[in-house]
Parts: C-alpha cells; sequence; structure tokens
C-alpha cells in the first residue's frame, strides 16, 4: 500500500505504516484478483464514534472494471454508524459527493525549504515532545482531532527518525510539531499552535531536524495564518485535497490546526 502510494505521488512517510497499523490493525482492505493485489482501501476507526478513509488505490491496469468500488463499498460498511472523514484528491471529489461526503475545507501541500530564521515569540519555550508526560500531548491533540488516538499518537510521535517539538507557555502546551522523513520532501504534521508566531518558531527546528532540504506541510486553507506563514517562508502550493465528512464536520480548534497529521487516517 505504501509503494502504491508513493507511485500516485502521495509522498507516504518512511515509517508511517507502523504507527497506522497500531491506530487499527484490522482498518486496512486489499483487493485480491487472480492471486494478485489489485486495489486497497483504509478504512480505520478511531474512538467510538469516528472512522476515516485512506489510501483508496486501484491498480491502473484494472481502473474502470469496478472493483474499487467494491473495495469502497467494503470500507464504508466496515464504519457504518460514524462520522466518516476522508480527504479526497480533486478527480475524486465528485463520486465522494455522490457517496454522501461534504467538503469541508482543502488541505493544500505547501512545500520548499523555509526562508528565514524564526524564533519563538517571548516567554515561549520549545522542548523535545518526548520529554513532556504522554497525556499532556494526547490532551492536546484532542483540541485538534475529534475522538482519542492515543495509541496512534504515541507511534506518530516517538518512531526513530522522528522529531516531535513542543512550545510551552507558563508551562503549558501552546504548541506542537512533528518531522517525518519521506520518499520525497521530509512532511511536517501535525503542526498545531496557538498563533502564528509559535508555528513559525515550530517551524525553524522541524526544518532543520530534516536536515535543511524541502519540507511539506498540509494546510487547510480555512485558516488563513497558515497559508500565509507558510507563503510568507517561500513555501508553494504542490498539491491539494479535500477534507470531506459524512455528517455534520466535528467541532475542532480549526485555528490552531497550522498542519494535518496525515491526508490517510486525518
Amino acid at each position: 500500500m505504501r509503494a502504491w502510494a508513493e507511485e500516485e505521488g502521495w509522498n507516504p512517510g518512511d515509517s508511517d505504516l507502523q504507527a497506522f497499523t497500531v491506530a487499527d490493525p484490522r482498518g486496512f482492505l486489499v483487493g485480491v484478483l487472480d492471486g494478485e493485489p489489485v486495489g486497497c482501501l483504509s478504512a480505520v476507526r478511531h474512538g467510538a464514534a469516528s472512522g476515516f478513509i485512506g489510501f483508496y488505490i486501484t491498480r491502473p491496469a484494472v481502473r474502470g472494471q469496478g472493483y474499487g468500488i467494491r473495495l469502497w463499498r467494503a470500507g464504508t460498511e466496515r464504519l457504518s454508524g460514524r462520522l466518516v472523514g476522508l480527504d479526497g484528491v480533486v478527480d475524486q471529489q465528485a463520486n465522494y459527493r455522490r457517496s454522501g461526503f461534504v467538503r469541508v475545507w482543502n488541505n493544500v501541500r505547501f512545500e520548499g525549504v523555509p526562508q528565514g530564521e524564526a524564533v519563538p515569540p517571548p516567554g515561549v519555550e520549545l522542548v523535545d515532545a518526548r520529554e513532556l508526560p504522554f497525556g499532556m500531548l494526547a490532551a492536546y491533540d484532542r483540541r485538534f482531532f475529534p475522538e482519542e488516538r492515543d495509541a496512534y499518537l504515541a507511534a506518530w510521535t516517538g518512531l526513530p527518525g522522528r522529531t516531535g517539538v513542543a512550545a510551552l507557555r507558563d508551562g503549558k502546551l501552546c504548541g506542537l510539531g512533528v518531522v517525518r522523513p519521506c520518499s520525497g520532501a521530509s512532511r511536517i504534521g501535525p503542526l498545531y499552535a496557538d498563533g502564528p508566531g509559535v508555528a513559525a518558531g515550530l517551524l525553524a527546528p522541524l526544518a532543520a531536524a530534516a536536515g535543511g532540504g524541502p519540507v511539506a506541510v498540509d494546510v487547510p486553507d480555512v485558516n488563513g495564518p497558515a497559508t500565509a506563514l507558510v507563503t510568507e517562508l517561500g513555501l508553494a502550493p504542490s498539491f491539494e485535497a479535500a477534507r470531506m465528512y459524512t455528517g455534520p464536520a466535528p467541532d475542532i480548534d480549526r485555528g490552531g490546526l497550522y498542519g494535518v497529521t496525515s491526508l490517510e487516517l486525518g
């Protein structure tokens, strides 16, 4: 599934699947035809009432023959009764609308080498996220995601090769970012911040941890300050996908969401 995603140009993280698996081990479906895998889809359950669809791929040689829709039906059946989200690529959004999904915002991938030297605002301290009690990170994550996802978050922030940076003000979290190596530009996500100054302060050490090469952030276009910040830093849009839900969008802190965690699991 990771290799297919790379062929689609989605730039998956080198160790993403290790985190994905603990989120919901049975949430990854593969379609097999004559003994050969020809399609895949993830239908991951989060908490008691949410789900997220990703990795929806049919191999080019068998597209248009109905195999993809069979995977789709199996995945949506697995998430029946839940509020389901996805990040839909442009050419599939009409199909998702026909299945009852409604666009809430676009996640726009901004990519490049950040320009300038940003420092956190006065009174904000940057620390290694792994030095903090995990409960602090999990509670902060719930501001930006509708369900508890502790196992996934623990793996996502703690896997080897990743760097997590937290911002503290008066001992309380006011920002969090994680950068991970990928097949292309290193991906930053999540990127949470109480304001653009905190977000800029986090981006500097995250980009440095990526070795000074290009980074990519999937920015919700409903957060104007986030879009303005990455543009000011010299990052350019390279890809987009619509965040869509089957029902009312979850009540999260959109203004503090500067970069989503993952387009596959939300």
